[in-house]
């Protein structure tokens, strides 16, 4: 109950009730490196890109607290636990990574494009391994449309960032490289018409 007090104090932005949680396990006697692998994992599965370094910050408590140890090495979670608590919030790598393994479970394992395919022997240019790649850093903003899933999954989307932290960000420029292909597609279809 007090790890599910906490996660939840952590997800609702609420730092006094996660200092208080977290103070509670630790008086208690919990393993602290238990609540701080709870915080690393908090720290992808809600906060997520709407704060990049959230992950930092929980990994960085962790390590403080195996160096630093008892009894001064709480406050380097209680730092963290605060951090996280306070953060913008998005389950949207979450959410994408489940749904990634959704696919997987339904599609199996699909073959990787050839043009994406790595050409290190002459059997494999032969092949037509790496055939068509255009290498990204060659074009403006180092960004090319290209395929990079398998044709059967060819316009999923899995990653949806929120308008929340740095995934705004993230969404913007997505957004861009979104009109951008669609751009490029069009353009390669009307030359072809």
């Amino acid at each position: 109950n007090l790890i599910s007090a906490f996660h939840k104090s952590l997800r609702g932005s609420d730092p006094d009730a996660a200092l208080y949680w977290l103070g509670r396990m630790l008086v208690a006697g919990e393993d602290p490196l238990y609540v701080a692998r709870r915080m690393v994992r908090f720290a992808s599965e809600d906060v997520g890109n709407a704060d990049p370094r959230a992950l930092s910050v929980a990994v960085s408590a962790m390590q403080a607290f195996q160096f630093v140890g008892l009894p001064e090495g709480n406050l380097a979670l209680a730092q963290a636990a605060v951090y996280l608590a306070t953060a913008p919030k998005s389950n949207a790598l979450y959410a994408g990574y489940g749904k990634v393994r959704r696919a997987i479970g339904e599609t199996g394992t699909l073959p990787v494009p050839l043009h994406i395919r790595n050409a290190p022997t002459k059997m494999m240019k032969d092949l037509d391994y790496g055939k068509g790649y255009k290498y990204a850093h060659d074009f403006p903003d180092a960004y090319v449309p290209q395929a990079y899933l398998p044709e059967a999954l060819r316009g999923q989307v899995f990653y949806r960032p929120t308008e929340r932290g740095y995934e705004k960000t993230i969404k913007e420029r997505l957004e861009k490289w979104r009109r951008l292909r669609e751009s490029m597609l069009h353009d390669d279809n009307k030359a072809q018409s």
